[in-house]
């Protein structure tokens, strides 16, 4: 029986399969999270609106209009969130304040990156005795009361915000590096890192170039749900009067003084509140969507 020959295409009709990485994946995934993509999208909005506050309206964040005191909201005047009870403008120091408290956890998480990732990665990869003697500083530091150390940096150098980034970030790295720790332990055993110390490469270089890599998902999970906790905390800190100081501001201060005022004035109260609560939220299930979207296991 003869049989045919069979053609293969041409060459030129070779169908080429684009293949996506990890956060090509992981954001195609993230976009069918609608709670998530939501969150993002009035997360930059409010970004925006903090970054644009001195263009969205005619009033700085400390004038004065001395014919408005503890007003409502009006669109009339100008004063789209109304005023406080020293007459300044509440739609622009709601902003402003959010400048600062977005700073805050912006920063203190790059702190908790910077330094928990590092420490960390070394302790967990290099082990032995290095990584307890690391691990128990992270203990003794784990073992200090935060309001006390908040209360000793500002009897020694005064209330500065920039105490508040110090104290935030020399605590909020501690969690971050036990994550870490936990997850470079699991990488040194697989087979890349084995083939490289084999291969001679030496342990920074290993660190460097196959170990963080490797922990950038669990890494960007944790950041997003460390800015949240962080902007809770520093609203907490203003709340007791212990962070930013007038003339400045921040949502935590905004919050403290709207409560004192919360029966004659209730817009004070209300819209730091919702902006912070709004901004929380967002942080949460853009975090949450993360963690689905980088999630193995569903992949």
């Amino acid at each position: 029986m003869k049989t045919e020959p069979v053609s293969l295409p041409p060459s030129s009709s070779k169908i080429v399969v684009k293949s996506r990485g990890l956060w090509g994946n992981a954001w195609r995934r993230l976009r069918r999270n609608y709670a998530s993509l939501f969150s993002l999208i009035l997360l930059a909005i409010i970004v925006l609106l903090c970054l644009l506050a001195p263009y969205l309206s005619s009033y700085e964040f400390d004038d004065v209009d001395y014919d408005n005191f503890s007003s409502p909201p009006s669109f009339e005047n100008g004063h789209y969130f109304g005023t406080e009870r020293n007459g300044r403008d509440l739609f622009v120091r709601t902003l402003y304040g959010g400048r600062v408290s977005l700073s805050v956890g912006l920063v203190a998480t790059l702190v908790s990156l910077v330094i928990g990732v590092l420490w960390g990665a070394i302790a967990g990869f290099v082990g032995g005795r290095l990584d307890n003697l690391m691990m128990r500083f992270v203990d003794i530091l784990y073992a200090m009361p935060f309001m006390f150390f908040i209360i000793m940096l500002t009897v020694a150098f005064g209330r500065d915000i920039l105490l508040i980034y110090v104290a935030i970030g020399a605590i909020t790295w501690l969690d971050m590096a036990r994550i870490v720790r936990g997850q470079a332990i699991s990488l040194r055993r697989k087979e890349f890192v084995e083939a490289a110390v084999a291969g001679g490469v030496s342990t920074f270089n290993i660190i460097r170039r196959h170990v963080i890599p490797n922990l950038l998902g669990p890494v960007a999970i944790y950041c997003t749900l460390t800015i949240p906790s962080v902007i809770l905390v520093e609203s907490f800190v203003s709340f007791l009067g212990l962070g930013v100081q007038e003339p400045n501001t921040s949502w935590g201060l905004l919050i403290s003084e709207g409560v004192q005022t919360m029966d004659s004035s209730w817009w004070a109260l209300v819209f730091p509140s919702l902006f912070l609560m709004a901004t929380l939220f967002c942080f949460n299930f853009i975090g949450d969507g993360l963690r689905d979207a980088l999630d193995p296991k569903d992949r």
